[in-house]
């Protein structure tokens, strides 16, 4: 308990912004269309929630991939927007070591920053090979 995951820093630019929406099919303008989105709240094109999350996954499966592919569980919360330029940073620990149905779970806290603002929290539960 207590390990610390590695960390994950990944600049966004709105390249991989219109690679995501075009990989994924999600074209909203508001991802991909910088006219429409000064008319927005946001003021500018943000990334997708899911290209962030992807983040988190990849920081789990650097630190347990075969417990994270093969019985991993993730709770998100996407708290802000990741912007053009931005630079997410993942941040991670183990808080808790549980047995369940003979098998060993480790349960994870990990963080999404741009700058100062937390833009995604996440809990996530990986088996860990015995």
């Amino acid at each position: 308990m207590g390990d610390q995951l590695p960390e994950l820093c990944q600049r966004i630019d709105q390249q991989m912004i219109d690679a995501y929406a075009e990989a994924s099919g999600d074209v909203n303008p508001l991802h991909i269309d910088p006219e429409f989105a000064r008319t927005t709240i946001f003021g500018k094109t943000i990334a997708h929630g899911l290209l962030t999350m992807a983040f988190v996954s990849r920081v789990l499966s650097e630190w347990n991939w075969q417990g994270w592919a093969y019985g991993g569980e993730l709770n998100v919360i996407f708290l802000g927007p990741v912007y053009p330029g931005d630079e997410v940073r993942v941040s991670g620990h183990v808080y808790l070591i549980e047995e369940r149905d003979e098998d060993v779970y480790a349960h994870c806290q990990l963080i999404c920053h741009c700058g100062d603002r937390e833009v995604v929290k996440a809990e996530a539960s990986c088996k860990i090979p015995l």
